[in-house]
């Protein structure tokens, strides 16, 4: 399991995930799950993802592979000429490497399932975000439904739901999600550190801020230490119950 989130503020957009990947307790390994391609000034995506973890390497892989070799480059993200056909390039992609890992018959198409955050944004289009189905089909990020979680997302999303302003700085979302892996982190030993953040300044068309986070960063153990002491403060400030 995994735990990924994509935020949609109204200057921009603000990617966290984690990178433990796991197959039993014994098979605990730290593997990238956020990937960035851009020409600068002219487009920039990055990607996230969570599920089966051969198929979202060999999803990545092709992707990386139609951005490079001329005869699929036509069909390549980096040739979409908008935001919807890049995350409709995606989803096809998905749903092709999942039905022929399954082809072979050994286990059902669920086995090899995977989700993906899809989000940048094309010179002189819009900046948008999208969540991409193992199916391949898609659903894109609103003002009524402003970020996007896969994976272990039980654990982070209170925080999201009461916190969260499109308003926010970057700086105050970056907070905000880091409240959020740490539940997350606190709650299921799936999800772990590092953890990798990007940002995007919406219409600059290129990379942003990105950092890895491990569990030595010092602002990452003031957030953890400070809401775990806030928690207590809010819970002791509680009236006590009262057998009537």
């Amino acid at each position: 399991m995994t735990y990924c989130v994509g935020l949609r503020l109204n200057h921009g957009l603000v990617f966290m995930s984690d990178t433990r990947t796991n197959a039993g307790v014994d098979n605990i390994s730290t593997f990238r799950k956020m990937y960035t391609w851009e020409m600068p000034g002219e487009r920039l995506f990055t990607l996230m993802s969570a599920g089966n973890l051969a198929t979202t390497q060999t999803v990545v892989s092709m992707l990386e592979e139609h951005t490079k070799a001329a005869e699929h480059r036509k069909t390549g993200i980096m040739e979409a000429p908008s935001m919807f056909l890049a995350a409709q390039m995606v989803g096809e992609m998905v749903r092709e490497v999942i039905k022929s890992s399954a082809a072979g018959g050994l286990q059902s198409e669920a086995s090899f399932g995977a989700t993906f955050i899809f989000g940048g944004q094309v010179a002189g289009g819009a900046m948008r975000m999208f969540m991409i189905y193992p199916e391949g089909n898609f659903i894109e990020a609103t003002d009524d439904n402003p970020f996007f979680q896969i994976g272990e997302h039980k654990y982070g999303k209170p925080i999201l739901v009461r916190a969260y302003d499109p308003d926010m700085s970057f700086e105050k979302a970056a907070k905000l999600l880091l409240v959020s892996f740490d539940s997350t982190l606190r709650s299921n030993l799936s999800v772990g550190l590092p953890l990798d953040m990007q940002f995007y300044a919406k219409d600059s068309v290129k990379k942003g801020y990105e950092k890895r986070i491990t569990e030595n960063d010092p602002y990452y153990r003031q957030i953890s230490d400070g809401w775990s002491n806030a928690l207590r403060m809010a819970f002791d400030s509680l009236p006590d119950f009262v057998q009537a």
